[in-house]
């Protein structure tokens, strides 16, 4: 099998992957952060520096340069969430007699894969899918907050061809291209359900689709021996959601920004065997906002739903780690992360009710030799402090249906990853030397 057959039939693998799964997201709002399973261990300490290995370049495309000849890596992530809304007062109050949410998370497998090719002792190209942002949460079919959710689903999914080159021993900078497909289902109760309690009406919501391009650059630096620094930028994707307003049958577009988000790592080598890790990550999640939703028949606001109730606010990922080579079969890595949710008290609804979270990790790596390795982590992810909703005047959520809604929530995840890693070339084979041609 000739080199590129090679590596378009691992694309295909991984996309076939992941368009049978579906993505819970723990990356705070609605992204995926489970991108590494050797990050998972780190709870993603140090990933925009390298400490990812190959799949640090989702974070930062010049990490790339860090990963000599040909290299694969496929990465699958078991996302385990449990997540029960349990009413405390509702009005009108016959409603909180529909009971309680049940788990609403949903057990999901993410997959990712990446690829890369040294072409020369400069440069390098390479290859990442995967799901960047994904969600489903399903309560209860009747259930007293069926006014504000039932199905909720975000599915994408993304391919980014990356280049990287390495500018002098101590800085590398790279740049990727990102096509990305977004889907999203957003349905809830419709009918009399807001002033007589009767749990037995249909659901209605907007159900579209659209196909964005973003980017991606990033640079690393080596200022000392053993300390790598890295900064990565992933661009906003501008999406218009092509679709309709089910059960009403009315053609919507829908106009949504995804966030940008900028990611810092550093990664420093205390001793031979020891190296320590942290990284900084801000997303710009206030710039959703509240996205228009465009009758197509009419050409104005869908009277039903005029906008996407989201206004969120910006998020932010701190995280610390450290792993340790027992031998050179064996590292074994912790971390500990906390993350501030774009969602809280003021605009938390039961579609995704997210709270500040904190991350405890732990991982492993295994190389069978200098060809082949496997990696696994664990994750268990804590909320901080109470995770209540109070739908009332001044969360964006009321204006939809005017009902109030308040509730506790009780919630959890567990996260277990793994991979396996491959260079397919020759490990002592020299890497080529850029041709320099004289005139």
């Amino acid at each position: 099998m000739s080199r590129f057959n090679r590596t378009l039939t691992l694309a295909a693998v991984s996309l076939a992957a992941l368009v049978s799964a579906q993505g819970g997201a723990h990356a705070g709002a609605f992204a995926l952060r489970e991108q590494s399973a050797s990050g998972q261990g780190l709870s993603f300490a140090g990933v925009a520096a390298g400490s990812g290995d190959l799949s640090s370049m989702f974070w930062n495309p010049a990490t790339i340069t860090m990963q000599p000849g040909w290299q694969s890596e496929w990465h699958g992530s078991l996302i385990i969430p449990r997540t029960d809304v349990t009413p405390v007062y509702t009005l009108p109050a016959g409603l909180t007699a529909l009971g309680a949410s049940g788990d609403i998370g949903q057990d999901a497998f993410l997959p990712a894969s990446y690829t890369s090719y040294q072409i020369n002792d400069r440069l390098w190209v390479g290859l990442y899918t995967g799901a960047p942002f994904g969600l489903v949460t399903k309560p209860n079919p009747f259930w007293s907050g069926q006014l504000y959710a039932r199905t909720t689903s975000v599915f994408s999914f993304e391919a980014e061809p990356t280049i990287g080159y390495k500018v002098n021993d101590w800085l590398s900078i790279g740049a990727g291209i990102r096509g990305q497909y977004f889907k999203v289902r957003y349905f809830s109760a419709v009918g009399p359900t807001a002033t007589n309690p009767n749990p037995f009406v249909p659901s209605a919501g907007l159900e579209g689709d659209s196909f964005g391009i973003g980017y991606s650059v990033g640079a690393t630096l080596t200022p000392f021996a053993g300390t790598s620094i890295g900064i990565g930028f992933r661009s906003g994707v501008e999406h218009e959601l092509d679709g309709n307003f089910q059960y009403f049958g009315v053609p919507i577009k829908a106009k949504l920004m995804l966030p940008e988000s900028v990611s810092v790592g550093v990664s420093q080598k205390i001793t031979d065997a020891f190296t320590l890790h942290a990284t900084a990550e801000w997303t710009n999640w206030s710039r959703l906002g509240f996205p228009r939703v465009r009758n197509e028949l009419t050409g104005g606001l869908l009277a039903q739903a005029p906008y996407l109730p989201l206004d969120y606010d910006d998020g932010w990922f701190l995280s610390v780690g450290g792993e340790y080579m027992i031998n050179p079969a064996w590292t074994v890595r912790a971390g500990l992360g906390y993350e501030i949710s774009p969602i809280d008290l003021e605009n938390r609804n039961p579609r995704l009710p997210d709270s500040d979270r904190l991350w405890v990790s732990l991982g492993a790596t295994y190389n069978w030799s200098d060809k082949l390795a496997f990696d696994l982590g664990y994750t268990h992810i804590f909320p901080v402090g109470n995770t209540d909703i109070n739908i009332a005047p001044g969360n964006p959520t009321f204006a939809t249906r005017g009902v109030v809604f308040a509730a506790n929530v009780d919630s959890d995840v567990d996260i277990i990853s793994a991979s396996i890693k491959y260079r397919w070339d020759n490990p002592v084979q020299a890497i080529p030397a850029p041709i320099v041609r004289k005139y």
